[in-house]
């Protein structure tokens, strides 16, 4: 190569690099003034606001302490309704998102167009929050567990299909590809090489699925769908501080209970990836 096509060469590649660099300077600056936007825009830019904040949030810390535990017999029916939603509405999810996630799945077997259906329904149920679900529900069967049940179920089943087809995606093509040229049928793949090599992973996403589902039925307790979250909001509107204080200590252990009980099992599910 002459010394000019070097030159050439260089100076092609130098230019190539003040693009990317650029390119990427230009998306940092959009994002960093897209992020700024969005504090004004949310008010969290007008310090005015934050001048009584600190005292505000002292005086509300010295009225709920000591926490008031006087009312604890009669915390354990609403706390097992949280429990049971959450446990509920998780294997519902489960249940629901295994087969949705088979079909859209690229690798599953299932015509492209199907594939593209189902991950758009996937989408379409999880753009819903929870609490929308749970105001859906409980207009349609009422007030108690049973809204909450299937709001989280319905929920979950977006959300855990997406990780579910994405871990069905993402193993080795190898097996099923045997298992194919060795006439196979599309069920036996799936069952035979695709779940085995995904589910450590699928249990992982159920999981923490189980995790987020029990703090989110408290949550759901502000539309009507029982649980520990009513008697949280109930103490505040009452101004028993208090009590709401001790109500979220007991909240509090059991999200911690339900997180080390999380970590043991997916350590068992993941130990040996």
């Amino acid at each position: 190569m002459t010394e000019a096509a070097t030159a050439l060469s260089y100076h092609r590649l130098a230019g190539e690099w003040r693009r990317r660099q650029a390119h990427r300077l230009a998306i940092v600056l959009t994002a960093a003034a897209t992020i700024v936007i969005a504090f004004a825009y949310a008010g969290a830019l007008d310090f005015a606001r934050y001048a009584d904040a600190l005292r505000v949030i002292e005086q509300l810390a010295r009225d709920s302490f000591p926490p008031d535990f006087s009312r604890w017999r009669e915390w354990g029916r609403p706390l097992l309704e949280t429990v049971a939603t959450g446990i509920a509405g998780t294997a519902l999810g489960g249940f629901l998102a295994l087969p949705l996630a088979a079909l859209a799945a690229r690798n599953a077997g299932a015509p492209f167009w199907f594939n593209e259906a189902v991950r758009f329904a996937l989408a379409s149920v999880r753009s819903l929050p929870g609490l929308i679900w749970g105001v859906i529900f409980v207009a349609a069967v009422g007030f108690g567990p049973l809204p909450g049940v299937l709001a989280l179920g319905v929920h979950s089943t977006g959300m855990l299909g997406k990780l579910f087809f994405e871990a069905l995606e993402h193993v080795d093509p190898g097996p099923g590809a045997a298992m194919r040229a060795h006439g196979a049928s599309k069920l036996g793949v799936f069952r035979f090489a695709l779940l085995p090599q995904a589910l450590p992973r699928l249990m992982d996403a159920l999981i923490y699925r189980l995790e987020h589902n029990l703090r989110a039925a408290t949550t759901l307790g502000l539309v009507g769908a029982g649980g520990f979250g009513l008697e949280i909001v109930t103490a505040f509107h009452l101004f028993e501080y208090r009590e709401a204080a001790a109500l979220i200590l007991v909240l509090l252990a059991l999200i911690t209970t339900v997180n080390t009980l999380g970590a043991a099992l997916r350590k068992m599910f993941l130990g040996g990836l």
